[in-house]
């Protein structure tokens, strides 16, 4: 697996416009019904589909905690080798645009393994991933720093790399 990461000390992490915290009814206020609501682990998760991020139809997974807002995930609606690898470039250029520079790995064989390149903020992790050889969709997940620390017990991703 090739992972890229970067530590930046000062950029804000949100998701979809709404900052770690945001209560369950404010973030459905504005969004709308959820498809489907359920709990996962201690988490209220919620479903959204036909949502569009950067141009992309996307289905939307929220993350709510007794605190709010704890993170959510993108899985971008491409199907082609042609799609993914487009969808995954766009993101990853707007990504580096707003987070900084990261450490890229490329193989020699790039479409016979996943592509991922991650950010770990102070306010919160950022990562990209696509898999051209299992043709999974693009996916973008963010946690906050709470949920971060909870699913990997620290706060610096790359200790545990």
């Amino acid at each position: 697996m090739f992972i890229a990461s970067a530590l930046y000390a000062e950029e804000e992490v949100i998701f979809h416009n709404f900052r770690w915290g945001t209560s369950l009814e404010e973030f459905t206020k504005k969004m709308g019904k959820p498809g489907s609501k359920e709990e996962v682990d201690g988490l209220t998760a919620l479903v959204y589909d036909n949502i569009e991020v950067q141009g992309y139809p996307v289905f939307m997974l929220v993350y709510f905690s007794k605190s709010g807002l704890e993170g959510g995930t993108y899985y971008f609606h491409t199907f082609s080798l042609e799609e993914l690898m487009q969808c995954y470039t766009d993101v990853q250029k707007d990504l580096l645009a707003k987070y900084g520079p990261t450490l890229l790995c490329d193989g020699i064989i790039k479409e016979m393994r996943p592509y991922e390149t991650s950010w770990n903020l102070k306010g919160g992790y950022v990562y990209l991933k696509v898999n051209t050889r299992q043709h999974e969709p693009v996916m973008l997940w963010y946690s906050s720093p709470a949920l971060t620390q909870k699913l990997f017990g620290t706060d610096n991703i790359q200790a545990r790399r």
